[in-house]
Formats: C-alpha cells, structure tokens, sequence
C-alpha cells in the first residue's frame, strides 16, 4: 500500500474547505482505498492530507487522468504544498484499513533515520512503540511506512485528543530511552491535526 501525505500551507481556508469536500470523487477511482485529513494543531493554517493506494500503477494512473481536474478547485488557495510518498512496512495494530470515521485525531512522526541503523529501527517499532501505542486506550488504528530516502511515517489514529494525551504524558520519554531512538534517528518532526470529517473519503 502507498501512504501520499500532503502538507498545505493554507491561504484561504473557506475556499480550501469547499474545494476538499469535492475530493469525494476519489471513490471511484480504481485501486483508491481512503483518505483523510485536517487542520493542524501547531501550525495555523497548515492542513494535512493522507491518501492510501494500492500500488504505484494505480496511483500514477490518476496523477495522469482524474487528478488535475480535481486539483483545479483548489488553485490559489495555498502557498506552499509539500507531497511525500511512502510504502507501508508495518501495521501499529493488526490489519489496518484507511477508515477515519471514527477518528477524531491524528499524529504524524516524520523519523529521519540514519541508514546504518534502518534495521534497528525497525525492530524497535515493531517490539518496542506498536505494542505500546496498540495497547494506549483511544489508539484506533495507524500505519508505519517507509520511504526511499531513510525517512519513515508512523500515523496513528486516535478517537479523542484527551487519550493521545494521556499516551504522550506516560510513554514517550520512557519509550524513546528503552528503543535508543536517539541513536537510531537525525531527527524526528511531526504534528497532531485535527480530523475534518468532510474531508474523509
């Protein structure tokens, strides 16, 4: 599965709002398995976006038909667009599916690896931080993905800002200590936005 995070700095929210309702039309789109997204908590005006595809074919199968014409409704809204792709490594609980229904927050981590410690890593998401975020109350659901550049994505999905809070308060510094995060990253940037159901496809 790909992870296609997009990250807007926003010049017209109303406008923006409006134009990414009409993302809705991504449901017919062959190999589409869900998106969502929001407004950021730290940054005003910044929205995050999440699309989930099957595979490259299909993703680049829309980039070359459907896309511009959707994309048109947003022109001139934003300042600044950043678009990275990932591929999916690992469920953060088992048998994630792209659903947001339910979701009334999300946090992503962007984790800048150094390359001889890639396989460290790894193992410390899959022993160490899933365990720890599937068992968090209010953890729905998330996906760790990986890119071509040493750069990984963990998104979880959580049900109340109050529950992420409670994660965060209790586990991260313990977590970060037991997993060597330090040794294993350059550096790790991130955001928490709040889920804009109308957004959700």
């Amino acid at each position: 599965m790909l992870v296609k995070w997009i990250r807007c700095g926003v010049l017209d929210r109303a406008g923006f709002d409006r134009g990414q309702r009409r993302w809705a039309a991504l449901r017919e789109q062959p190999g589409f398995h869900g998106q969502a997204g929001g407004w950021s908590r730290s940054q005003p005006g910044v929205a995050h976006l999440f699309a989930f595809w099957d595979g490259q074919a299909s993703y680049d199968a829309f980039m070359a038909g459907s896309h511009d014409a959707m994309a048109a409704t947003q022109t001139g809204m934003f300042e600044m667009l950043a678009v990275r792709m990932f591929t999916r490594r690992l469920d953060v609980k088992v048998g994630f599916e792209p659903r947001f229904s339910d979701t009334d927050l999300l946090r992503v981590a962007l984790c800048k690896v150094r390359p001889e410690r890639i396989d460290h890593f790894v193992q410390m998401q899959e022993r160490v931080w899933n365990p720890a975020m599937a068992g968090s109350p209010g953890m729905l659901r998330g996906v760790f993905a990986e890119s071509t550049e040493s750069d990984f994505l963990v998104l979880s999905a959580w049900d109340t800002a109050t529950e992420r809070g409670k994660y965060r308060e209790g586990a991260v510094a313990r977590l970060s200590d037991r997993a060597d995060l330090d040794g294993d990253v350059v550096s790790v940037a991130g955001d928490v936005v709040d889920v804009v159901q109308a957004w959700t496809v």
